[in-house]
């Protein structure tokens, strides 16, 4: 452990005293069946799993409606008269409560039972794709102004549905089943993920093709859309059976406050990152990572759409294969890292982005993108795989670095603060967006503009070597 971690240690003691797990709690743990025989656990599995799928359907057609096509750029008369790619405002309303709204959510699911939140959560989410149904419905009439409001809603449900899903599995598991039941939940997260991604693409094609008369008039192009909404609320009813089957949990605190230092960064976790300088670094590391990531994803929807003129399936496919690069190359650093947070990964993760991102960005003139979409399909899953190598050390540092018991203060921390980078990745990208459209540049230059931000991480960060952790 270096002097850092001595230090941290020492003083977080001296103003932090962890709480004991209450007795009712303790027992209904010692008394949970094997994972293979709990129901409570399958309804838990697909419930998340619903939600993660429905999360990513919904918002996938949002942004696939928020990008202007090549028939539309094509049309304009000159570069400013270009429409805008709204995708970096759709990112900011999505994120955005996770930041207001965050230090609520995470007093609430200790407040009550977490059973509760999320069982309250997934009723919310029928409301809302409910909402989401009418505001496809009436676009002609309310152009995306209905849609934008949905996804702040979605956000917000998101939101306090989170710390419901991450917190309950040590109060409803035993002990020894938890490595396996992360393992469960992180594997159908990618697969949903991947599959409401994918899936979006093909259900705008199919209910809203793009008509040439109306590349102008983005409200028109919702078409039938709202026919999805009635798949989305199908699935959301599903998780909400599927919540029912949940084990009740008792309210890990029913006394706690709800003041400033449960809604803000709470004083012992500011304290903890004043004194600990390489977790500090880690947490501005793993935010970097986020402001990449966000932009990323919504530059590769302009590319497919604005640049290579690729119908939604195939940019909505083009979005997805990052997740599979993501998936393969966690296992591949978690196989690596042999259960460390080897600073090797991140580094060559981190040069692996970069590298990955400058490819992608190069548009020859006169011969068009330098990949094209296969080239970019192969570049993708790599970018998606650097990503990981980057992300899990990094990852795994804060998880382990911090004294027992601030783990999950800090990780909540971490989660507000990677939000806050993905609204700041929405923002950029609208800078990034008018800056494209008044130089007339092709939509990849955006991928430069991400590995520039990313360059200052590759020659400046390191992960400690070892990896020190507080004892």
């Amino acid at each position: 452990m270096t002097h850092d971690g001595e230090v941290a240690e020492s003083h977080v003691e001296a103003v932090y005293r962890p709480s004991s797990v209450g007795n009712a709690a303790a027992e209904a743990i010692d008394t949970a069946p094997p994972l293979s025989q709990d129901g409570a656990f399958y309804g838990y599995l697909t419930c998340q799993f619903l939600g993660a799928f429905n999360d990513n359907l919904f918002k996938q057609l949002i942004l696939l409606l928020a990008v202007p096509t090549a028939a539309a750029v094509a049309v304009a008369t000159d570069a400013e008269a270009k429409p805008a790619d709204l995708q970096g405002f759709a990112t900011v309303l999505f994120g955005i409560p996770f930041v207001i709204f965050g230090g609520i959510a995470g007093w609430l699911a200790d407040r009550i039972s977490k059973t509760t939140v999320m069982v309250g959560a997934k009723a919310a989410e029928i409301l809302i794709m409910g909402l989401g149904m009418v505001a496809f419905y009436m676009a002609p009439s309310w152009g995306m102004s209905g849609l934008w409001v949905v996804l702040f809603l979605m956000g917000t449900h998101s939101t306090f549905f989170g710390p419901g899903k991450y917190g309950i599995l040590p109060e409803m598991l035993r002990s020894k089943d938890l490595a396996k039941a992360n393992g469960l939940v992180q594997m159908t997260t990618f697969f949903a993920i991947i599959f409401g991604t994918a899936l979006a693409g093909p259900l705008k094609d199919w209910l809203a093709p793009v008509q040439e008369a109306a590349e102008s008039a983005q409200a028109d192009l919702t078409g039938d859309l709202w026919k999805a909404s009635l798949v989305c609320m199908g699935v959301a009813v599903f998780g909400w059976f599927a919540s029912l089957m949940l084990r009740r949990t008792p309210p890990a605190d029913s006394t706690v406050p709800l003041n400033a230092d449960a809604l803000g960064v709470p004083k012992v976790t500011r304290h903890l990152l004043r004194v600990d300088r390489p977790l500090l670094m880690a947490l501005l590391a793993s935010c970097a990572f986020w402001l990449i990531a966000g932009m990323t994803m919504q530059s590769v929807n302009s590319l497919g759409k604005t640049q290579l003129g690729l119908p939604d399936t195939y940019t909505s496919l083009m979005t997805s294969i990052i997740s599979v690069g993501i998936a393969v190359g966690a296992v591949a650093a978690g196989y690596c890292s042999k259960g460390g947070a080897d600073p090797r990964l991140a580094t060559w993760g981190c040069w692996g982005v970069i590298a990955c991102s400058v490819l992608l960005s190069i548009t020859i003139p006169g011969y068009g993108h330098l990949l094209g979409f296969s080239g970019t399909m192969v570049m993708l899953v790599l970018l998606g795989a650097s990503a990981a190598f980057f992300a899990i050390p990094v990852q795994v540092f804060i998880q382990s670095r911090p004294p027992a018991e601030l783990k999950g203060r800090v990780i909540a921390f971490m989660n507000q603060a990677n939000f806050l980078a993905i609204v700041l990745a929405g923002l950029m990208y609208m800078g990034v967006d008018w800056l494209l459209r008044v130089n007339d540049w092709p939509r990849s230059v955006a991928f430069a503009a991400a590995a520039i931000i990313f360059v200052p991480v590759a020659f400046i960060y390191r992960l400690p070597n070892p990896p020190a952790q507080a004892e």
